[in-house]
């Protein structure tokens, strides 16, 4: 088995190298150089021309902002799934996703009154600042609904999550509907998703989030495979659950808040990516974790690559493609869950 997984880690790994390599090449702009040598000439004699600009502040910081970005969100999706012992749960779920773009939705349609009181930075940022704000609130508010006396119900948890998704998917309709046709564009542009604002100080800031959320998720592997047998069962084996759920539930929010913060939605890749891999590994959470990761970066570069080229110049949002790809496999799931049940 261990031969086996690292095989596949292994392939992975290459496929997201070569994925890597190909989206650095592949745009709307054609480099005059190759990569290696606009990198060489910038470094070395610090100079600045249009590939050099491309390349290192719009296309590097992008394709690094996607692998960030997919290996995030398929982590959060196999812990939840891990957690909830349902592989159809995923971020969106629990309503980090709605509460991020209602947050959205409020900043673009009333956030120009303030704006002009603003100092630059805070302009530039505000969006994506109270997008996270969304998230963590909502976030907050379903862990509330869920914990009484220092134990948190899943069931509880999940019907809060459709509940405040419902909400605030009403009230993200109802701005929508009183937004002038500039601000419409903006909602439903950020709704379905972009990495095009990627620049150096989102990665940094999102490389952080992922890197510091994805150490203590990786080492819930153990935990959630006791799980498969029980929360009791699992308890007796020496296991915290209620802190284990916690912190599970608290750092998935802060890696898909942060992301959806600066990304928009993208949905899908969250809840297909530990699916596909259990067609291989089956619940072996030890496993899936860390494949998940990788897959997932690879899937989402991949699809950021081609929502940037397919329609070049313009660009199509990179929450359409996921849905595309990702629909049909959600679809196999209820077709093998309905098999189950006869």
């Amino acid at each position: 088995m261990k031969k086996k997984i690292a095989v596949y880690k292994g392939l992975f790994f290459i496929v997201l190298l070569v994925a890597l390599v190909t989206a650095l090449y592949l745009g709307a702009y054609d480099f005059n150089q190759s990569v290696f040598e606009i990198v060489s000439t910038y470094f070395n004699t610090n100079t600045h021309t249009a590939d050099s600009f491309v390349l290192i502040e719009l296309r590097i910081p992008r394709i690094l902002m996607a692998i960030l970005t997919g290996a995030a969100l398929s982590l959060s999706g196999a812990s939840l799934q891990g957690l909830f012992k349902n592989p159809l749960a995923s971020p969106d779920l629990i309503g980090i996703t709605s509460g991020a773009v209602l947050f959205a939705a409020l900043t673009i349609v009333f956030g120009s009154a303030v704006m002009h009181l603003l100092p630059p930075f805070f302009r530039y940022v505000l969006l994506s600042i109270m997008a996270f704000i969304g998230a963590l609130l909502t976030m907050w508010f379903v862990y509330k609904m869920a914990t009484s006396n220092g134990k948190t119900h899943i069931l509880i948890l999940l019907l809060s999550g459709v509940a405040i998704t419902a909400l605030t998917g009403a009230v993200t309709g109802f701005l929508t509907y009183i937004s002038t046709e500039e601000e419409l564009r903006n909602i439903t542009f950020w709704s379905l998703g972009s990495l095009a604002g990627s620049n150096w100080w989102k990665v940094c800031l999102v490389f952080i989030v992922v890197l510091l959320g994805s150490i203590r998720l990786l080492s819930k592997g153990k935990i959630l495979n006791a799980l498969m047998l029980g929360e009791k069962e699992a308890a007796h084996l020496g296991f915290d659950i209620e802190k284990t759920k916690r912190e599970i539930i608290i750092i998935v929010s802060l890696m898909v808040g942060c992301v959806v913060a600066f990304n928009g939605t993208i949905g899908f890749v969250g809840l297909v990516v530990p699916y596909i891999l259990r067609f291989v590994f089956n619940s072996n959470y030890n496993i899936l974790l860390p494949l998940s990761m990788l897959l997932g970066a690879v899937i989402l570069l991949i699809a950021d690559t081609i929502s940037r080229t397919i329609v070049v110049p313009a660009e199509l949002p990179i929450g359409i493609l996921t849905a595309i790809m990702g629909a049909p496999v959600f679809i196999s799931i209820l077709i093998n869950y309905k098999r189950k049940l006869k």
